[in-house]
């Protein structure tokens, strides 16, 4: 399970910008998890109750906002939807569709208090 290490990583920035901006307590952490990047939510929230404990997110509430999947088409030039990494564009039906959203896993905030 992948989503342990990554979620560890999460704590880790959390107490790198506490240990740079003084705060002791976090209280909610937004995380943003794009729907190609094959990152499981929920597998991220459990292993975030065993990962904070002892640490400054301990008891932070835990936002998980989803990003849908999104290209460029090459072809057609258009922005489209993606379910699916490498797919097709909905559009024109080629396949030559740069990703641009949806693979990411980012700390997109941290409350304080």
């Amino acid at each position: 399970m992948h989503e342990m290490a990554l979620t560890e990583s999460l704590i880790a920035l959390v107490e790198d910008a506490a240990r740079e901006t003084g705060f002791s307590r976090a209280a909610a952490l937004v995380v943003e998890i794009g729907a190609l990047s094959h990152v499981d939510p929920a597998a991220i929230r459990f292993c975030f109750e065993a990962v904070s404990r002892g640490t400054i997110a301990e008891g932070a509430r835990l936002d998980i906002r989803h990003i849908p999947g999104a290209g460029w088409c090459l072809d057609c030039g258009k922005i489209v939807p993606l379910a699916e990494r490498f797919g097709a564009c909905p559009e024109c039906g080629c396949a030559h569709v740069q990703m641009t959203e949806g693979d990411q896993l980012r700390l997109k905030e941290v409350e304080i208090g």
